[in-house]
C-alpha cells in the first residue's frame, strides 16, 4: 500500500478495557427483554407498530431513569451543597453518587475531573472558552476534521475570530475516513488545539483516536474528543486513550435532556480560568476579590440540573448493567444486517462506507430528497433523520445537501431493520 494510502487503522474500536468498577455485564443480550423497559415503544404511531431509528439524534430513556427523575422530585427536590436539611443531604448524595458514576463510565482518575454541563455542546464551549483563550494566539492554528459536527466547529470559529487564528481541517476520503498523512500533515509548530469527534454522528466512522492522540501529544498538542455518539457504543477510557478533554450528552446515553460530563485532566482543569461566574463556583466574594472553588464546584456556576445528572447516573447504571461490549456487538449486527438489505435497494446509495462504523446508516434515493423519503417513512411509524445532521461542511464534500440516517439502539431488532426496507420499498413505489 503506497503512502498516500495509508490509512488510519481505528482496530478495536477504542482499545480501552471496560472499568473494573463496572457491574458484571449480561451474558445474554435479551432484545425483547429491553424493550420492555422503555415504555415510549410501546406505542403505535399512523396506525404501524413505532420503529425509532433515530438515536444518534436523542435515545429513548427506560423506566428506570423515568423513576429516577420521579422519585427527585417527588421525595428529594432540593439544592444541593451547603444545605442543612435532610432533603438537601440527600440531593447532594445523589447528585455526587451520579458523578462517581459517570467517572468509573469515562474511567477517570477522580471525579475532581469530571465536571457537569448540558451536553456536548456546553462542553466545547467550555474549553474552547476557557483552555482555548488562554492558549491560542493571533498566527495560531486549531486542528479539526471535515466530519465535525457544527458543535464542534462553531466554538473554534469564535475563538479564531477573537484571537486572530484560523482552522485547519482535515480531509476525508470518499469512504468517509481520515488518512495519517493529512493529519502528520496539518499538524504544525502553530497547531494549539486538536479537537475532533470520536465517533461521527453523520457516517457512522469510528475515528482512529488514539493513534491520533499519539501524533498530537508528540508535538506538545492537547486533543478534545467529541464522544456525543461513542459513549452509548463504545468503552471510554480515557487514561488508555490519553486524551485532555473528553465530552459526551445523557440524552444520547438514555438518560435526560440537558445533562452531559465533560471529563478533563485535572492539571489542565486546575490552571484554566472558570466559564461562568456565580454560586458554587466561589470560595469566597467580597468586592475587592473573588476566590473560586476547587474541581469540580469552579466550573459548575448555579444551580445545576439535579435530576439531570441523577437520571444520567441511572442511566449509566442500566448501559452497563447490559454491558457496553453486548451492546456495541448488537448494533454491529444490526448495522451488517441492514448495509446488506438496503444495499440491494435500487437507486440507493449508502454514504459512508469506513472500515471502521458503528451504529448509524446514511444514505440517499435517486429522485427522493431525503426529507421526502423521511415523511412517507413516518407514515409507516418508521422513525429516521433526514438533513444535514449538523455537518453541513461534510455534506459539501459528498457533493449532497442531505441524507437519510437511520441510527440504532440498543432496542432495536432485525425486524425493525426489515420494517425499514420494506418502507424504502413504498417509497420508490410513490416516486417511480
Amino acid at each position: 500500500m503506497s503512502g498516500s494510502e495509508r490509512i488510519l487503522n481505528a482496530g478495536a474500536p477504542t482499545g480501552a478495557s471496560f472499568p473494573r468498577s463496572a457491574p458484571r455485564p449480561s451474558t445474554t443480550f435479551d432484545v425483547e427483554a429491553i424493550r420492555r423497559d422503555f415504555p415510549i415503544l410501546q406505542q403505535t404511531v399512523n396506525g404501524h407498530p413505532l420503529v425509532y431509528l433515530d438515536n444518534a439524534a436523542t435515545t429513548q430513556k427506560p423506566k428506570a431513569v423515568l423513576d429516577a427523575l420521579d422519585h427527585f422530585y417527588a421525595r428529594d427536590n432540593a439544592n444541593i451543597h451547603r444545605g442543612v436539611h435532610e432533603l438537601s443531604q440527600r440531593a447532594t448524595a445523589a447528585y455526587e453518587q451520579a458523578r462517581e458514576k459517570a467517572r468509573s463510565l469515562v474511567n477517570a482518575r477522580s471525579t475532581a475531573e469530571i465536571l457537569f454541563v448540558r451536553g456536548t455542546t456546553e462542553a466545547i464551549n467550555l474549553i474552547a472558552h476557557s483552555f482555548g483563550a488562554a492558549r491560542v494566539s493571533e498566527g495560531d492554528e486549531i486542528l479539526l476534521t471535515r466530519m465535525e459536527h457544527h458543535s464542534n466547529i462553531v466554538p473554534w470559529q469564535m475563538l479564531c475570530e477573537r484571537r486572530g487564528a484560523r482552522l485547519q481541517v482535515v480531509p476525508v476520503n470518499e469512504r468517509g475516513e481520515l488518512a495519517v498523512e493529512d493529519f502528520e500533515r496539518l499538524l504544525s509548530p502553530r497547531t494549539r488545539i486538536v479537537s475532533l469527534v470520536h465517533l461521527s454522528n453523520a457516517l457512522g466512522t469510528i475515528n482512529p483516536v488514539k493513534e491520533i492522540i499519539a501524533l498530537a501529544h508528540r508535538r506538545g498538542v492537547p486533543v478534545l474528543l467529541d464522544g456525543a455518539q461513542a459513549a452509548a457504543r463504545i468503552p471510554i477510557d480515557v487514561q488508555d486513550l490519553d486524551c485532555d478533554f473528553y465530552a459526551l450528552s445523557g440524552h444520547k446515553l438514555y438518560g435526560p435532556t440537558g445533562i452531559g460530563v465533560l471529563y478533563g485532566r485535572s492539571e489542565l482543569l486546575e490552571a484554566m480560568p472558570p466559564f461562568l461566574g456565580g454560586g458554587d463556583m466561589i470560595a469566597s466574594v467580597s468586592f475587592e476579590k473573588t476566590l473560586y472553588n476547587k474541581l469540580p464546584n469552579k466550573f459548575e456556576a448555579g444551580t445545576p440540573h439535579v435530576a439531570g445528572a441523577i437520571g444520567l447516573g441511572a442511566a449509566i447504571d442500566y448501559v452497563r448493567g447490559i454491558g457496553i461490549g453486548a451492546i456495541a456487538a448488537h448494533e454491529d449486527a444490526l448495522l451488517r444486517h441492514a448495509t446488506e438489505k438496503v444495499s440491494r435497494v435500487p437507486g440507493l446509495r449508502i454514504i459512508g462506507t469506513a472500515r471502521e462504523k458503528a451504529g448509524i446508516l446514511s444514505f440517499v434515493m435517486e429522485g427522493v430528497h431525503p426529507h421526502d423519503l423521511g415523511t412517507i417513512l413516518d407514515q409507516q411509524g418508521i422513525a429516521i433523520r433526514a438533513g444535514h445532521h449538523c455537518t453541513q461542511p461534510l455534506m459539501e464534500h459528498f457533493g449532497l445537501p442531505a441524507t437519510a440516517r437511520a441510527s440504532f439502539g440498543m432496542y432495536n431488532t432485525l425486524a425493525e431493520v426489515d420494517a425499514l426496507v420494506e418502507g424504502l420499498g413504498k417509497v420508490r413505489e410513490v416516486f417511480a
